[in-house]
């Protein structure tokens, strides 16, 4: 059980108007394991064709994945703190030549809330392209869907075989800020390098 902190309090009190329970561990609760884990030491962790849980730190990665597509955000990863930290990567840099970068926020909310803090101007001046909120492609439906062995670095939640186009494309999962270092440098890239 993770505690309900201020913070998840908040969320809720801004995004419902219905009661809601919290839960807590027992006082005299008894555990058989307990992990401790220091979330500033965690390194960016980025997932490869064609399963979501076939994971490599972005310091495991041995040789340079070139890529065609980078889809920022959807409904995972497409919410205003994602988008914030996708911008700031992309502020004042280009995406990479031979390279799309295409930008989904999750709600109008946040869309309307991005074009107010000028997110949108930092995508379309980097070179991106910004979506209303849709499914698109992700699912392969429309609007970015791969060609034969075409490469995507994308903040999705799947990269199952076929996903988002043909089955010779290739899906690797990141977080925001990875794709969008990706899509500047056009290779798998650490923003920390940037």
């Amino acid at each position: 059980i993770f505690p309900v902190d201020e913070l998840a309090a908040s969320y809720m009190k801004e995004h419902s108007t219905r009661t809601y329970k919290v839960y807590e561990a027992d006082a005299d609760a008894v555990y058989d394991e307990e992990y401790t884990i220091d979330l500033g030491m965690l390194r960016p962790t980025v997932a490869f064709p064609h399963l979501p849980e076939n994971t490599k730190t972005i310091d495991e990665i041995i040789e340079e994945i070139k890529i065609d597509q980078v889809v920022i955000g959807s409904c995972t990863n497409g919410r205003l703190k994602d988008l914030r930290e996708a911008a700031k990567i992309l502020r004042g840099r280009k995406v990479a030549e031979g390279v799309r970068c295409i930008v989904i926020p999750a709600t109008q909310q946040i869309y309307l809330d991005a074009m107010a803090e000028g997110l949108v101007a930092d995508f379309i001046n980097a070179g991106a392209v910004v979506s209303t909120p849709t499914c698109g492609p992700c699912l392969g439906g429309h609007m970015g869907v791969l060609s034969d062995g075409e490469w995507a670095i994308s903040t999705t939640n799947r990269n199952f075989v076929g996903r988002m186009g043909p089955t010779s494309s290739m899906i690797i999962l990141a977080s925001p800020a990875v794709a969008a270092a990706s899509a500047v440098t056009g290779v798998v890239t650490d923003p920390a390098s940037l």
